[in-house]
């Protein structure tokens, strides 16, 4: 096997980590405990990992990536679900099409970070155009370049103080 195969090979399996019944999380790759925040980081890095229990060996990915959600949403600057979004969720667990809402939302999700690109271009574009307050500025320096036209066709001294400016510069 090819140093390029092993890599790739060692890269598509996932990190376990372990967790303890004091609530501890023990990456067993780097051999050190871990917090949610590092699990975290983990995942905005796009690394592969599993969450299990030491003793049991049951997966817990997923209550630990909820975990996280959890606390993002209850300590972040803003909140990424919306309250109406959480209760649909909510009603949806006994729904008899519950099990198509995780395919249905994972897909969703990747498309939207698929097209997230787009759609800042889109919003920038957008809050540039249609800003009030850009649209004010722009009437406002327009305004002033107009008044000084005009004031400037009537002021009957305007070529007197030009004359004056001029004597004096010699």
């Amino acid at each position: 096997m090819s140093q390029a195969q092993k890599k790739s090979s060692a890269e598509d399996t996932p990190i376990i980590i372990k967790k303890y019944a004091n609530r501890r999380l023990y990456n067993t790759q780097t051999s050190v405990y871990i917090t949610l925040d590092d699990v975290r980081t983990m995942v905005k890095e796009g690394a592969s990992f599993v969450v299990r229990d030491a003793k049991t060996g049951e997966d817990l990915t997923r209550q630990i990536l909820t975990q996280i959600i959890f606390e993002q949403e209850m300590s972040g600057p803003h909140s990424v679900l919306p309250i109406g979004f959480l209760k649909r969720v909510i009603e949806m667990y006994d729904d008899s099409l519950s099990e198509m809402i995780p395919h249905y939302l994972e897909s969703s999700m990747e498309s939207f970070v698929t097209n997230q690109e787009k759609i800042r271009e889109y919003v920038n574009r957008t809050w540039t155009q249609y800003n009030p307050m850009s649209q004010l500025e722009e009437i406002s320096r327009k305004n002033v370049e107009m008044y000084s036209q005009v004031f400037s066709m009537f002021n009957p001294f305007e070529a007197f103080f030009a004359k004056e400016k001029d004597d004096s510069r010699k």
